[in-house]
């Protein structure tokens, strides 16, 4: 048995923190709980399950604060937590011997993000990094923090899963996303000025405008990021491609999507969201191109990343639907909104209704 400390920071998360820690407690994990600056009932909800509560004082420095939380723990192997993730599922034999099978690793676990989009509750699960050795890692960066080598700072390692899967509930409040896309800025804004050349920096700073759908301002910050140098299979890149062209497509801008993408397409085809993204961008154009469209909505089908549950399933049985409503195939139309009606998609439901006979 590898002894593992899991370690989480919060402030003012009364409203997550229980159902955080409750599922932690049924594993023989040490519980630390770093609070920043709480004003509610987060440290005596922590004080009930944690392990051990220590106060820090914020400095505007993300990367600081879990450092701190790391250095309390009494173990080596850290997992990492936020507030709003709740734990659901973990095969604990596999854990151990993932995490003894790779010391040097990093490992990620599943999460799960919900949120609503077209009326629809939808899930958007990735593979996070989340667990490591502090002997061999720390965290650098004040905002959106990064797992860095102990040796030499460098931010490239071995990532593997972990059979962990847990739910992030964050994105579920508008209001929540609003004020932490606005607190997440100014640090990175400040960041920004002491290194205006990072790529990552404006891709962190166009997901917390994409967060609360501010598509130009996304757009901007996308487009400076890939300007600058960067390695295009680095896992943020990768998520940054289909946020690109997503922003593009709400900004009127699919044409430039599909210009600038075709010719490094072989780079990020490898994911069923980007495909999506990519096949809206074609159904975008004027003149549409609904059969690259189709092309783009089947590969996402196929995708070993396509999840029953998750958006890039339903959305191109939908846009599939569209395709085929779009070229006069009005029964190939049905089955394909059948079908993503099947799993709750709203403009699915309400596309049948209107294809109802009178």
């Amino acid at each position: 048995m590898i002894p593992i400390s899991v370690c989480i920071i919060g402030k003012n998360e009364e409203q997550h923190l229980e159902n955080c820690l409750v599922p932690l407690k049924a594993y023989p994990f040490e519980i630390v709980y770093v609070d920043t600056g709480s004003a509610d009932a987060t440290k005596e909800i922590a004080a009930k399950y944690a392990d051990k509560v220590f106060d820090f004082t914020w400095c505007n420095d993300f990367s600081a604060a879990r450092n701190f939380a790391v250095s309390k723990a009494s173990h080596n192997t850290i997992l990492s937590l936020d507030c709003d993730e709740y734990l659901t599922a973990l095969d604990e034999e596999a854990l151990y011997e993932s995490v003894t099978a790779h010391e040097q690793g990093v490992g990620r676990i599943l999460l799960n993000n919900y949120y609503v989009a077209n009326d629809t509750p939808t899930n958007y699960p990735e593979r996070v990094d989340r667990l490591f050795s502090r002997k061999h890692f720390h965290f650098a960066g004040s905002i959106h923090e990064q797992l860095v080598s102990q040796k030499d700072g460098n931010p490239l390692y071995e990532s593997y899963d972990l059979p962990l899967v847990a739910d992030h509930a964050g994105y579920s409040d508008p209001e929540t996303m609003k004020k932490k896309a606005e607190r997440n800025n100014e640090l990175l804004f400040a960041e920004l000025k002491k290194r205006p050349e990072d790529p990552y920096l404006y891709f962190q700073i166009g997901q917390s405008y994409n967060s609360i759908r501010d598509y130009e301002n996304a757009y901007m910050n996308y487009k400076q990021s890939f300007a600058l140098h960067l390695n295009p299979y680095e896992p943020w890149v990768q998520i940054m491609a289909t946020a690109y062209i997503n922003a593009m497509n709400h900004t009127g801008r699919s044409r430039e999507a599909v210009r600038f993408f075709e010719p490094i397409y072989a780079h990020f085809a490898n994911d069923a969201n980007f495909y999506c993204s990519m096949g809206n961008a074609y159904l975008n154009l004027h003149p549409p191109k609904p059969l690259n469209a189709m092309a783009e909505y089947i590969k996402a089908l196929q995708c070993p990343t396509a999840r029953e549950e998750g958006a890039n399933t339903f959305i191109p049985y939908y846009n599939i639907g569209l395709v085929n409503e779009m070229m006069g195939n009005p029964e190939a139309a049905l089955t394909f909104y059948e079908r993503a009606a099947g799993l709750g998609f709203m403009p699915a439901i309400e596309k049948l209704k209107e294809m109802e006979p009178t």
